[in-house]
């Protein structure tokens, strides 16, 4: 596999940190935007996953991870999308599905992207580097 020299898997963790810190923002703003739209949440939900995923890949892809050149385009935007979707939408959907009659709407959209941010790293990183723990 070829791959750039390197950062430090802390240097990566941070990074992807701020990737997510600016797609959690862009998550919750087309959430609201579409919440105002008065889409139900669920579909509100789906809708602000397809933003930020958009900037997210972008974003993990050429500042947070050293992308394996031998991993194809399409296949590394494959990977991201479909665990993307298991994860951070799944796990987001689930929780308001689960959860937005018990505590509300927010606080269970919120909670989703909590729970889903430490598996989506493992899983960006898979998707555009290759690899999981090394």
């Amino acid at each position: 596999m070829s791959r750039e020299p390197g950062r430090s898997l802390g240097s990566k963790m941070i990074r992807f940190a701020v990737v997510g810190l600016a797609n959690t923002t862009i998550d919750l703003a087309a959430f609201t935007v579409l919440l105002w739209l008065t889409l139900p949440p669920l579909a509100a939900n789906v809708g602000a996953w397809l933003v930020a995923v958009a900037f997210s890949f972008v974003a993990n892809r050429f500042w947070s991870f050293e992308r394996d050149r031998s991993i194809p385009l399409s296949h590394s935007i494959f990977r991201f999308i479909s665990l993307g979707a298991l994860i951070s939408l799944g796990v987001s959907s689930a929780f308001i599905v689960g959860l937005s009659g018990w505590i509300g709407v927010w606080p269970a959209k919120i909670a989703g992207v909590v729970v889903a941010a430490a598996l989506n790293f493992l899983a960006a990183r898979w998707s555009i580097e290759g690899r999981l723990l090394r």
